[in-house]
């Protein structure tokens, strides 16, 4: 560690609860599944048709025409939700400062979706109805270079794919290239846009999702003994992380604090997370290691908790492993209940949330929670309750056995 400390000053959000930082936070407090039956497209071949949309979100908005147009879902969600980070962080990125700053963006599937749109362009008109801007859209890293050419940055630009762990990782791989005086600035986070019928009906067909299709806004209930699977949806969440120091000059606002970042994998099973949690909880106590502190240290506990039968007895034990005794009485909660799971960008989502409830004091609830399973022996909140922690753990886990752990301080 070079002592350098690194803060979070800006976010930015396009959720089916809410865009903007407080109309994010306003959404988690409201308590209100956003899922609802799917009508982006027809659904009905498949065992779930439900899913968390952004219905309001229009590129051309925020965006000169031009631009909104050569851009797919993904990489618009991106660029808005970078802008918007910057806004709110109130931050210059101008001459003298792009080749200090950064852009870190995680995604399970990028463009992917756009790329079957594509396709069925193609088999439609042949190659003339295929947009000239496909090849830039597909790359896994579209939407970072498009962040760094939008606001013009000049510093590293990574795009990684890491399924559903990949937007905790770019934080916490930026996180780390500012502590290690590598960048000053740093925009990082998620963004996922995978509703289309393939790349939808591909996680349908291996049926990992819910199919409580007659109730959809209960069908995401982490932690709830009645959970049959996780229910798609889209999301950009970009933070701009900053140099400490630099931070309280300018005389930002200070969000919170970047404490830690670890990483691991089960190497146990493409889809399947590793029973015991062992791999899982390492990665929690490197994060805790990199952080410096302790697990006492730890008040609430933002979980992965996607609503899938294997993956929250599999998270609390990682919890009780990586937490020790600390994990008999921190509050646990899951917010997926509220607006589905993004795949790479919930990670983000939920860096963000960890940090507003740091910032304002309120642990955010568990929405749909009504039956807590039995085998999960932890204190998870039904409700949001008001109390400041000193330090919080944010958990990302996916396919591939993929597992990040991020601690956020109080600012």
């Amino acid at each position: 560690m070079s002592g350098r400390r690194v803060v979070i000053t800006g976010i930015g959000a396009i959720t089916p609860v809410g865009t903007g930082a407080e109309a994010l936070w306003q959404g988690v407090l409201a308590d209100r599944s956003a899922v609802r039956l799917i009508d982006r497209f027809d659904a009905s071949a498949f065992p779930s048709r439900i899913a968390a949309q952004i219905n309001d979100f229009d590129p051309a908005a925020h965006l000169d025409p031009r631009r909104a147009r050569r851009l797919d879902r993904f990489s618009a969600l991106s660029v808005v939700a970078a802008r918007m980070a910057v806004e709110h962080a109130g931050i210059a990125l101008g001459e003298g400062a792009a080749d200090r700053a950064g852009v870190w963006l995680g995604s399970a599937l990028g463009g992917v979706a756009y790329g079957e749109e594509q396709h069925t362009a193609y088999v439609q008109r042949g190659a003339r109805g295929v947009s000239p801007t496909l090849a830039l859209a597909v790359f896994g890293g579209a939407g970072a270079s498009n962040v760094a050419l939008d606001l013009g940055l000049t510093g590293p630009s990574v795009g990684n794919a890491n399924s559903c762990a990949s937007g905790a990782m770019a934080i916490g791989q930026a996180f780390h290239a500012i502590r290690d005086g590598i960048v000053e600035v740093a925009l990082a986070g998620g963004a996922e846009a995978p509703l289309a019928p393939l790349t939808f009906g591909a996680f349908a067909l291996i049926r990992v999702l819910s199919t409580r299709n007659d109730d959809p806004a209960t069908a995401s209930r982490p932690f709830d003994r009645e959970r049959d699977g996780f229910v798609m949806g889209e999301a950009a969440a970009m933070l701009v992380l900053e140099e400490r120091v630099a931070a309280v000059r300018r005389g930002a606002t200070i969000v919170a604090e970047m404490l830690g970042f670890g990483s691991s994998n089960d190497a146990y099973h493409m889809t399947v997370p590793r029973p015991d949690g062992r791999e899982a909880a390492r990665a929690i106590r490197s994060a805790l290691n990199d952080a410096g502190i302790g697990p006492e240290r730890i008040g609430y506990v933002n979980a992965h908790a996607s609503s899938t039968p294997l993956n929250e007895p599999a998270e609390a034990h990682a919890i009780r492993t990586g937490l020790g005794v600390v994990a008999d009485r921190v509050a646990v909660s899951g917010t997926k209940g509220l607006y589905g799971h993004a795949l790479g960008a919930s990670g983000a989502v939920e860096a963000a949330i960890t940090a507003l409830a740091l910032q304002r004091g309120i642990l955010p609830g568990t929405c749909n929670l009504e039956d807590l399973d039995p085998s999960i022996d932890l204190e998870i909140l039904r409700d949001a309750r008001t109390e400041q922690v000193d330090a919080a753990l944010t958990n990302s886990f996916g396919f591939g056995g993929m597992n990040a752990a991020l601690v956020l301080g109080r600012a």
